[in-house]
C-alpha cells in the first residue's frame, strides 16, 4: 500500500513537473502588443498584422488596444509585464507618457520595441521600428512643390496646413520634412497661408481626429475663403485630418478643388483620391513594418542584435534609440492599383 502511494506521488509530482514546464514555454514565448486605438484603420491593419505574423513565428500574443486613453495603455502595459511577456511592442498613444511603467519592464529585463511612434524620456526603450517620417513629410512637400510647379510657376498659391497630435512625436517629423521643402516658397511669397497659421502648435490636430480637423477648417473657409478666394493647396499630415478637411470643402467651399495630401491610403481616402478629393497618400505598408518586427523580436528572443539601419536620427530624450526605418512611398491616382490593389494590399472590391 504504501509502496502504491509512493508510486502515486511520483507520478503526480511528475505530471506538475511537466505542467509547470510546459507552462513555462508557453510564457517564455509570450509578446505584448500595446495598440493605441481601434478608431483608426491603420492601427487595426497594424495590430491584426503584427499578431498574424508573429503567431506565425511560434509566438503566443497578447493584442491590446487602448481607445486612446493613456491610462488604460499603461494598465494593458503594466498587465502584459506582470502576465510575464519577454517583449514588448508598444505604438504609444503620448509618447510622454510611459515612462513609469517602463521602468517596470526595465527591472525585470523586458526588452520594448517602440513601434512607428517613438517613445520619449524613457531609458527604457531599446529599439525603434518605424517608416521614416522626415521623408513622409519630404515626399508630401515635394509633390505640393511638383503639382504646383513652385519652381516656374508665378503664384501666389493660397495653402493651408494640418498636421497631427501634439503628444505624437512623429507629427513633428511629418510637419518638418514638409516645411523644409514649403517654407522657402512661404518666405518668398509664392505660397500664402491666409489663415496665418504656420507654426507646429497652430496646425495640431488633437488625436489626428478628422472631426477636429473638419471643425479648424469650417473656421478658416469662413475667415478667408467664403468671398471667393481659392484654396490651392491642404498640407495635411495624414489620411483622417485629410478626411476632415474634404468633408469641410463639401460643405462649405465653392471653388476649384485644391490639391491634398495625406498618408495611410485609408479605404475612404483611397476611395476620396480616385474620386479627384484628395491628391496623394503616404503609403506605409504595414505588413513590411510587421515583418520587420517580428524579425526583431526573434533576434530578440535567440540572443541576437536585431537588424538595424539607424543609430543617429531618433533621440528620445534619454538617449539614441537604435532603430529600423522603412521607406515610405505615395500614392496617387497614376499608381495606386499597382501598389494598393496588385499587391493585395486591398481588393479592388474594397475600393468601389
Amino acid at each position: 500500500m504504501k509502496k502504491k502511494l509512493v508510486a502515486m506521488l511520483l507520478m503526480a509530482a511528475m505530471a506538475f513537473s511537466a505542467f509547470t514546464a510546459c507552462s513555462k514555454t508557453g510564457s517564455d514565448k509570450k509578446i505584448g502588443v500595446a495598440m493605441p486605438t481601434k478608431d483608426l484603420q491603420r492601427w487595426n491593419q497594424d495590430g491584426s498584422n503584427m499578431k498574424a505574423k508573429l503567431e506565425e513565428a511560434g509566438y503566443d500574443v497578447d493584442l491590446q488596444y487602448a481607445n486612446n486613453d493613456v491610462s488604460t495603455q499603461v494598465s494593458q502595459i503594466e498587465q502584459m509585464i506582470n502576465s510575464g511577456c519577454k517583449v514588448l511592442v508598444i505604438a504609444s498613444i503620448d509618447g510622454d507618457s510611459l515612462g513609469t511603467v517602463l521602468e517596470q519592464a526595465k527591472e525585470k529585463e523586458i526588452p520594448v520595441i517602440a513601434y512607428d511612434r517613438l517613445i520619449m524620456n524613457s531609458d527604457a526603450v531599446t529599439y525603434y521600428a518605424t517608416f521614416d517620417n522626415y521623408m513622409v513629410g519630404t515626399k508630401q512637400g515635394e509633390y505640393i512643390r511638383d503639382a504646383l510647379d513652385l519652381d516656374n510657376a508665378a503664384g501666389p498659391f493660397n495653402m493651408e496646413i494640418f498636421t497631427g497630435d501634439p503628444g505624437d512625436n512623429n507629427a513633428k517629423y511629418f510637419y518638418g520634412g514638409a516645411m523644409d521643402v514649403l517654407n522657402p516658397y512661404i518666405e518668398s511669397g509664392k505660397l500664402v497661408v491666409k489663415s496665418g497659421s504656420t507654426k507646429f502648435d497652430e496646425v495640431a490636430t488633437a488625436e489626428w481626429s478628422s472631426e477636429k480637423a473638419q471643425n479648424r477648417m469650417d473656421a478658416i473657409i469662413s475667415a478667408n475663403y467664403a468671398d471667393g478666394t481659392p484654396l490651392d493647396v491642404v498640407l495635411c499630415s495624414n489620411d483622417s485630418t485629410a478626411y476632415g478637411v474634404e468633408t469641410s470643402l463639401d460643405q462649405n467651399y465653392k471653388g476649384e478643388w485644391p490639391i491634398i495630401t495625406g498618408q495611410d491610403c485609408d479605404i475612404l481616402n483611397v476611395k476620396n483620391m480616385i474620386a479627384g478629393k484628395q491628391s496623394m497618400s503616404i503609403f506605409k505598408d504595414t505588413r513590411t513594418l510587421a515583418d520587420k518586427v517580428v524579425a526583431m523580436v526573434d533576434a530578440i528572443m535567440k540572443g541576437e542584435k536585431p537588424e538595424i539601419n539607424d543609430e543617429e536620427t531618433y533621440d528620445n530624450g534619454k538617449g539614441i534609440v537604435p532603430s529600423y526605418l522603412c521607406e515610405p512611398v505615395f500614392a496617387d491616382i497614376n499608381n495606386y492599383e499597382e501598389l494598393l490593389v496588385d499587391s493585395g494590399y486591398y481588393t479592388a472590391d474594397q475600393l468601389k
